[in-house]
């Protein structure tokens, strides 16, 4: 693809969300563009081909970052990792959310960067789209023709594929209130502690009544062509003892459920042998004899 100048690109400033649905539907070419931190990397390589931007920042709509209606958590479109890590609130009920926030990049990044932005960037390797999947998001998209609403676990359909028309844009992302008594577990893996990308991600609750495992949640970042809910895994858990055998099925499952690719960061078989790791520590944690 030849280099693209910048005299290739305009940008579009619309000051309501109609407005910028109108010319979502109406034009062609058209990129939503929030924090940026992804799309200007790819234009600065000159991997973007020339494009119209529809910029979302000025948009009256979507300026409170968090919003809160019956116990669920809405997450506005241009809500950061920064708001995050700084809402006591949300620290409290979704700490997840803030164990992903303190991973993505550095303060410029992480003031910058959105949620909403890591979904439709729709990488593999996405450090907040696991733990928003952890948490039962929904994402919220809308058009002229009307709003609908997409579990995140079913909005993937493969690399960089997902469930949004050209027209749709994410308007919201929606959490419902997690259990209580949940056992939490996020572990990113990476060649630094900061500001690498990720080798291996994964992330869950747990919820245990007596010896039993009551309900769980596996998301896995960085195996598969999307985040990826390990449902298979998840359902060898759910009902069962926590004890050896369980464990041992359950990494079975997940070796199942997994596709890792060699690249230039891993090994596929590197993966296979961290992810089955991280779930025997995230699993041994959450035993009764740690608890």
């Amino acid at each position: 693809m030849p280099e693209a100048s910048l005299l290739d690109f305009s940008v579009f400033n619309p000051r309501r969300l109609d407005e910028a649905l109108s010319l979502l539907a109406e034009e062609e070419n058209v990129v939503p563009l929030a924090g940026g931190t992804d799309l200007m990397v790819t234009l600065e390589t000159g991997n973007l081909s020339p494009c119209r931007f529809l910029n979302l920042m000025g948009i009256a709509e979507f300026q409170e970052p968090f919003s809160w209606c019956d116990g669920k958590l809405r997450m506005s479109p241009l809500c950061s990792y920064r708001d995050t890590r700084i809402d006591k609130d949300v620290a409290t009920r979704y700490p997840l959310l803030v164990r992903a926030a303190r991973e993505v990049g550095v303060l410029a990044i992480q003031s910058r960067g959105t949620w909403a932005g890591n979904i439709v960037n729709a990488s593999p390797a996405a450090d907040g789209v696991p733990v928003l999947m952890v948490y039962d998001a929904e994402v919220e998209l809308r058009s002229t023709s009307g709003t609908r609403t997409v579990p995140l676990c079913d909005f993937y359909r493969g690399y960089k594929e997902m469930d949004r028309a050209s027209d749709e844009l994410v308007t919201g992302i929606i959490l419902p209130p997690p259990p209580e008594d949940r056992i939490e577990y996020f572990r990113k893996v990476a060649p630094r502690r900061l500001q690498a990308i990720t080798k291996v991600l994964l992330t869950g609750y747990l919820l245990r009544s007596d010896d039993r495992i009551e309900d769980c949640r596996i998301v896995l970042g960085s195996v598969a062509p999307f985040t990826l809910r390990a449902r298979e895994t998840e359902s060898i858990l759910r009902g069962s003892v926590l004890d050896s055998e369980t464990i041992k099925a359950a990494r079975a499952a997940l070796q199942g459920e997994i596709s890792p690719i060699d690249d230039i960061r891993s090994t596929a078989m590197y993966r296979r042998n961290v992810a089955e790791r991280l779930l025997d520590e995230f699993l041994l944690s959450a035993s009764p004899e740690s608890h």
